[in-house]
């Protein structure tokens, strides 16, 4: 389904899911608490030992994989880092599921974990692969108008895909289904391309001054957003989107030409005799 195609329609009712997390750290700890409002039981798997906020959250936690995966989920949900989710994958037995899974990814880049889950999953394994388009500091309000992409790589069971799916679109969320391929295109050019300006700002340590315009208020807030994830994140969308090298080097040159126009121009002005204070 192309972009222009829009918005999938899912049933009214959602039954209340069984979802295992892979990877507990911020992102999954912000989706953790909308899906667990709504219903549905949760479990936690992670490097790290996040047992206590678990408690505090209502989510049980587990140390052992296995035994994480023995728990007979609904749906398996990857929330591991873009650049450490091939090794957390492929360290997962996942001989221990007792039954066919919905495996979902919520990476931010979509190929990678797309052929990746099909390389690695069992064939009878569902997959889906699903990116929300915002975060902890743009969904603090809710998110409601906010988009949420998806591809149904391989879904047999779609009773559960669509009751995962509805997690989002009873938030109000603008569904959007297209390919993995096309998010990715587009993400280089939208996300990956303002993660770099910001980084860039950031490089320039600019700084809040007396005489702010609301542009560079803008540029400001677009910095400090950006610093604010990691540059891990940062390097995964570069790394495993094949499209944002090209999109790297277009800002490079545009930055050149913009450059070379200036010098131009300067060339073609004439001197004048300005006094100086």
């Amino acid at each position: 389904m192309s972009a222009s195609s829009s918005s999938a329609s899912f049933s009214s009712s959602s039954t209340n899911l069984k979802i295992g997390i892979v990877g507990f750290g911020p992102f999954a700890q912000f989706l953790a608490k909308t899906i667990i409002k709504q219903g549905h039981i949760l479990s936690a798997t992670s490097r790290t030992d996040y047992s206590d906020l678990c408690v505090n959250l209502g989510v049980s936690f587990f140390r052992n994989t296995e035994a994480f995966l023995e728990a007979d989920n609904d749906v398996v949900l990857i929330c591991t880092s873009i650049l450490s989710s091939s090794e957390v994958l492929k360290s997962l037995p996942f001989q221990c599921l007792k039954r066919p899974t919905l495996f979902v990814d919520v990476l931010s880049v979509k190929e990678y974990p797309k052929n990746l889950l099909l390389q690695v999953l069992p064939e009878e394994s569902d997959v889906l692969c699903i990116h929300p388009m915002f975060g902890p500091e743009s969904g603090k309000n809710g998110w409601k108008g906010l988009t949420c992409v998806f591809e149904r790589v391989r879904i047999r069971n779609e009773a559960t895909c669509s009751s995962f799916l509805r997690i989002f679109e009873s938030e109000g969320c603008r569904m959007l289904e297209i390919s993995c391929e096309e998010h990715d295109k587009m993400a280089a050019k939208s996300q990956f391309l303002t993660h770099t300006i910001g980084r860039v700002l950031s490089e320039m340590a600019i700084e809040s001054t007396p005489i702010n315009t609301k542009g560079f208020e803008t540029l400001i807030q677009l910095k400090e957003n950006t610093v604010k994830d990691s540059f891990d994140l940062y390097s995964g969308l570069f790394i495993r989107n094949r499209f944002a090298k090209q999109e790297l080097e277009n800002l490079e040159l545009a930055i050149k030409k913009v450059k070379q126009k200036l010098l131009d121009r300067m060339i073609d002005t004439p001197d004048m005799d300005v006094v100086t204070p």
